[in-house]
């Protein structure tokens, strides 16, 4: 069918509604209506429906009022309601622990200071999604002091979740810079940023044994990193209620003075290493023989000059060789290259364990490296009030908790091992860390088992945002209300969600259920 204009000399053109068939070579048609007295706008609808057109077009129908970033916006809040960090920070709502919640998720979508925060969750549907439009600055200095007078009760929680006793917790120690002299934290130290002429503010990091944070304690800026060690223990016993574990701790931190400090507690373990001046005093009173590596490169032994602790020696030849190639040591150097030694107090634990403990450090150092990179940018910090640096730290050890949780869920879609702490559990503990083949042919395909393209973590999450929230207005009611329509997930956008949502959490209730 169709409509058809037929001439009609002197007055006005027939408008008909014909139908039309083939016979042959010959062309049939029907009249089956005139529509001469329809208004041209219905004769208009007509011939487009006809024709399989949209009646309207959607421009011509709606206008898009405002388009925003959301598909990044919607993982983090997922993330957070599934770890349950409202709850964490208060099991009541309120607008502190939204104003929490906000700024912990902007950490990881763009760190940045809080005035400059209340402007970009304004440019995504952050804002929105928390019900905080109108919030501004000093609705989260606010929100930053109530942080502070809750972060034990918080730590608590945390403690609860992941540590025990017998637990093994590393810890760790390190600063940032800050613009400003006012903080009574604010003191000139060793600066591990580079930036000469500024004061700093050091901070110490306990975790899991899996790399989760736990607490973060604010020091002054020229605290040495021993004097960090009580005031972690006392909150280990003390604050969590554990009375047995085992602390991790790196040469710089448990030195002989601290580890005589914590034998005076019982149940209380530690595992450290060496200074090279103890290595040294071994190698000097023939402690240490070449033969000890002859079939292994781990060992474990006693010496007199280290009693009641268990000594496990570790031997690098690939790290041994290196050094040789770098510089010509005299001989009693030569006897140190490659060589590292564990110390522990008696734990019971075999001599490979030991060494594997010690290296979860590296774990705490790379909460380290996220708090302190562009992930979360911790530094340079800008607040002036001690309790609000205290705060400021405890925002971005939370943010970095739900990152550790993200990046374990989306391993498959990032440039990492989809089980890295499997394949740690399972290597030589002392030789060189090698990467893994199956991380290998994931690098050079670039592409996922699924064929989506990996990213950091970061590009993960700048991807995620193109996936927009679109706020539609009918152009023919200015004053109707607006109509809400998302873009269509894409294929790496849908594989992301459902990564996190087949993530497993311990003791995780609804998410539906856990409000923001």
């Amino acid at each position: 069918m169709y409509v058809d204009v037929v001439p009609n000399r002197n007055s006005p053109p027939a408008i008909l509604l014909r139908e039309g068939w083939r016979e042959g070579k010959r062309v049939r048609k029907r009249t089956l209506a005139n529509l001469s007295s329809w208004p041209p706008a219905k004769v208009d609808a007509l011939r487009k429906l006809l024709r399989n057109e949209p009646l309207v077009s959607l421009d011509e129908a709606f206008s898009i009022t405002r388009s925003l970033p959301h598909g990044h916006v919607e993982l983090v809040l997922s993330a957070c309601r599934k770890l349950r960090i409202p709850s964490l920070l208060d099991r009541r709502p309120s607008r502190h622990r939204s104003c929490v919640v906000a700024m912990l998720a902007q950490r990881l979508l763009q760190p940045a200071s809080k005035l400059a925060t209340t402007r970009l969750w304004h440019s995504t549907t952050l804002a929105e999604e928390l019900q905080l439009q109108d919030a501004d600055e000093d609705d989260l200095h606010a929100a930053m002091d109530w942080l502070h007078q809750r972060q034990p009760a918080i730590e608590r929680r945390l403690a609860k979740r992941h540590l025990s006793d017998d637990a093994q917790v590393p810890c760790d120690v390190s600063s940032s810079y800050c613009e400003g002299h006012a903080c009574p934290l604010m003191r000139f130290g060793c600066s591990r940023d580079g930036k000469r002429g500024r004061p700093s503010v050091v901070y110490g990091l306990l975790a899991d044994r899996h790399g989760r944070p736990v607490t973060v304690r604010a020091y002054p800026g020229n605290t040495a990193d021993p004097a960090t060690v009580p005031d972690q223990v006392e909150a280990l016993r003390r604050s969590f209620g554990l009375q047995r574990l085992v602390l991790v701790g790196d040469r710089g931190m448990l030195t002989d003075a601290r580890i005589e400090d914590l034998r005076q507690f019982p149940g209380l373990g530690w595992i450290s290493a060496l200074r090279s001046s103890h290595l040294r005093r071994l190698v000097d009173e023939g402690t240490l023989q070449p033969s000890l590596f002859d079939a292994t490169s781990l060992a474990s032994f006693r010496s007199s000059l280290f009693p009641g602790e268990q000594l496990v020696v570790c031997y690098n030849p690939l790290l041994a060789a290196r050094r040789e190639e770098l510089l010509r040591g005299t001989e009693r150097e030569a006897a140190l290259d490659g060589l590292c030694i564990v110390r522990t107090c008696e734990t019971g634990m075999p001599a490979e364990d030991v060494v594997r403990v010690y290296r979860q450090l590296t774990r705490v150092e790379k909460a380290f490296r996220c708090l302190q990179s562009v992930d979360l940018n911790v530094r340079p910090i800008h607040h002036r009030a001690e309790r609000r640096v205290g705060a400021h730290l405890l925002v971005c050890m939370l943010a970095y908790y739900v990152e550790w949780h993200l990046r374990g869920a989306l391993a498959p879609l990032l440039f990492q091992h989809e089980d890295l702490e499997g394949w740690q559990a399972e290597r030589d503990p002392v030789a060189a860390a090698e990467p893994p083949q199956e991380l290998l042919r994931k690098k050079n395909r670039r592409r996922s088992a699924d064929g989506l393209r990996l990213h950091s973590f970061s590009s993960l999450l700048q991807e995620l945002a193109t996936r927009s929230r679109h706020q539609c207005r009918m152009r023919s009611d200015a004053e109707g209300p607006l109509l809400t329509r998302l873009t269509d997930p894409t294929p790496l956008q849908e594989r992301a969600m459902e990564l996190w949502r087949a993530f497993p959490v311990d003791n995780t209730p609804d998410p539906a259920k856990t409000p923001l």
